[in-house]
């Protein structure tokens, strides 16, 4: 099968403008993406709607695109991005801007989800312990999913997700296999299309999860495990966090 990674980056960010092209270890967030990617992937490029980004990618080696101003979502973004560059890619990897220490190993899960000819789209999940505070459990801004015996998403909930009856919750981390969605998404291209092409759906809407507009359309997702936990750039202080565990590592 023929790969693609797409990286969607904005400059626009309510919280950390700016964002891709702030230095982490001397190097601007979004050529430490890429440059995950682009050990993976043969065809990696970044899509963008500003200059700066697009200069800044093409000045360190990289592929780059530029699409409208005016997409609602980064895979409303990738879709453009895959309709100009062309070629006939069988899977579009959409790996987030704001990712700069994603794994190979991740990458290549969500990928082999794809031996899978059932599957529409995939994405990664990444199992709690029993030694995590319950208050990661708890947080809304980690999504939670659970899936079917084969390995299908049930449903993504910014709740836990299933609720223990009769269980203290203090000890749901040690008798449930709780899920943490890992945001890593993988779309068949022509799949990509037809869910950029659908409304708003009413779960979409009251949990904010792009994801639940594609089930409740119908559409099946895979779901590849990791143990590896991902270090998102969302904030300055995620980025001063980053600077130190980078450091850390040499």
């Amino acid at each position: 099968m023929k790969f693609i990674g797409v990286i969607p980056a904005r400059y626009a960010s309510t919280r950390f403008p700016g964002k891709p092209l702030a230095i982490l270890g001397g190097k601007p967030v979004i050529q430490r993406v890429y440059e995950q990617v682009s050990q993976v992937l043969n065809d990696a490029y970044v899509a963008t709607d500003d200059a700066r980004i697009y200069d800044t990618v093409l000045s360190f080696g990289g592929k780059a695109v530029m699409t409208s101003p005016d997409h609602k979502s980064g895979t409303d973004r990738i879709e453009e991005a895959v309709q100009k560059i062309g070629g006939n890619f069988d899977v579009v990897v959409n790996i987030q801007g704001d990712e700069p220490f994603i794994q190979r190993s991740q990458i290549e899960t969500v990928c082999h989800c794809f031996d899978d000819t059932d599957t529409q789209i995939a994405t990664l999940g990444k199992p709690f312990t029993a030694e995590q505070p319950l208050s990661d459990l708890e947080n809304p801004n980690s999504p939670k999913l659970v899936t079917d015996n084969r390995g299908y998403a049930l449903y993504f909930s910014r709740s836990i997700i299933p609720f223990l009856r009769g269980i203290e919750k203090t000890e749901w981390l040690g008798t449930f296999p709780f899920l943490k969605h890992i945001g890593l998404y993988a779309y068949r291209t022509a799949v990509l299309h037809e869910i950029t092409q659908l409304p708003q759906s009413s779960l979409e809407l009251a949990e904010s999860l792009e994801q639940l507009r594609w089930l409740q359309n119908g559409y099946r997702i895979k779901v590849g495990t990791t143990d590896v936990e991902t270090v998102g750039i969302d904030t300055p202080q995620d980025l001063a966090r980053a600077e130190v565990w980078l450091a850390s590592q040499k």
